[in-house]
């Protein structure tokens, strides 16, 4: 297994040696199509696909394939059509009286009290406060993808790129930024109740004070390499770290100390290094570490000891294709996030459903009333969940 970093984010992204020069790959976080590294060339974006034809030619078939497409198309529609406006004429009646009755919590039509619509995929959670917009300007965001709450709900939102931190209050108001390294990509970034922000970059976990971005030392791990970083309920941290191979996951106590290390933790139970892990931790102290090259969430007690294995690569229910961001409720309720939208397991790792938020969540962090905030990417949502 061989690294390169991916030229348009920084990230470092694996390869097999033998597949030198036979494909592409996609980069797990800024999601660039990638050429793979051959014969001293470095690897490079794939912006579009050459086609050698003339001009002529490539006009004449893009009008043919046009034609051939929207035929049929025409011809479904007006069948359709046909039919569902007898449906609907037949139907409206019924509709107009079903729809005057209402039920709490529900708005007329079915659609469950603060949702945009009746899916039945967003029955789950509701939308309760929605912030940012795109650009580079106070409480805007560009690439924002780690997010973390104090005790008081305040809500701190890093970008991957430019190492700005921005700091809002519960209601979404901005408060302030500052900066941290520009240079290197944030990999993780947590916040304990007193408000002090845990920011992983540089394979080095620093603190800062929350309002003001003052630095007030590193937390001194073991080995060093941290990607991600949590903070646990008791005032702590569990951090995931990467390095000679090693995917390591480190638990602190209040103070900083390392009080846990679970070494290979991925690698031993997956058979290959994890290069990318996000973790999390519930209230009883287990520890979930989801493992975006392995495709799956892996479960470990306080103790440390392998628990659970679940998740997997593909499309299936409970499969997760590119995953992003875990995170645990205060009912033990596991939350990944990934292209489909967000997928819910109990803590067994069984599938309970699957949500869409309104956003791609790179970022996810419960604060203490249950509710979950995301990043994603430009805005910030949060969300109340209905069961």
């Amino acid at each position: 297994m061989q690294t390169f970093d991916c030229p348009k984010c920084g990230a470092p992204i694996s390869y097999e040696p033998n597949a030198v020069g036979s494909g592409n790959i996609r980069c797990s976080y800024c999601q660039s199509q990638l050429s793979l590294p051959h014969h001293g060339h470095p690897a490079r974006i794939i912006s579009q696909i050459d086609i050698n034809v003339g001009p002529h030619v490539a006009a004449t078939a893009r009008k043919a394939v046009w034609v051939m497409v929207l035929i049929p198309v025409l011809i479904v529609v007006l069948v359709v059509g046909g039919v569902l406006s007898g449906v609907f004429g037949a139907l409206a009646p019924l509709m107009r009286s079903t729809n005057r009755a209402t039920t709490p919590g529900v708005a007329p039509g079915g659609a469950p009290a603060g949702s945009k619509s009746g899916d039945p995929a967003n029955a789950f959670a509701r939308e309760v406060l929605n912030f940012g917009s795109e650009g580079i300007g106070p409480g805007m965001m560009t690439d924002a993808r780690s997010i973390g709450v104090d005790g008081n709900g305040n809500i701190f939102v890093g970008e991957y790129l430019g190492g700005r931190v921005q700091a809002f209050d519960a209601n979404g108001t901005f408060v302030t930024q500052w900066m941290v390294d520009r240079k290197m990509p944030l990999r993780g970034l947590a916040v304990d109740r007193k408000g002090t922000v845990y920011i992983a970059q540089r394979g080095t976990i620093t603190r800062y004070e929350g309002q003001s971005g003052n630095p007030l030392g590193n937390v001194q791990g073991e080995g060093g390499g941290f990607d991600d970083v949590n903070a646990t309920p008791d005032g702590g941290l569990i951090a995931a770290s990467y390095r000679s191979g090693s995917d390591n996951i480190v638990r602190f106590n209040s103070s900083g100390n390392a009080t846990l290390t679970i070494p290979k933790a991925i690698s031993t139970v997956a058979d290959r290094a994890e290069l990318d892990t996000s973790v999390a931790v519930d209230g009883l102290g287990n520890i979930y570490a989801l493992g975006s090259f392995t495709s799956a969430v892996f479960k470990f007690s306080p103790e440390g000891k392998f628990l659970n294995r679940f998740g997997g690569a593909g499309d299936q229910t409970g499969q997760f294709r590119a995953p992003h961001a875990i995170a645990v409720d205060g009912k033990g309720r596991v939350f990944v996030s990934d292209i489909k939208g967000i997928q819910v397991f109990d803590s067994d790792g069984r599938y309970l459903t699957v949500f869409k938020p309104g956003g791609s969540a790179f970022g996810m962090v419960f604060n203490d009333k249950n509710e979950l905030v995301i990043a994603a990417r430009n805005k910030v949502i949060k969300l109340a969940l209905n069961q």
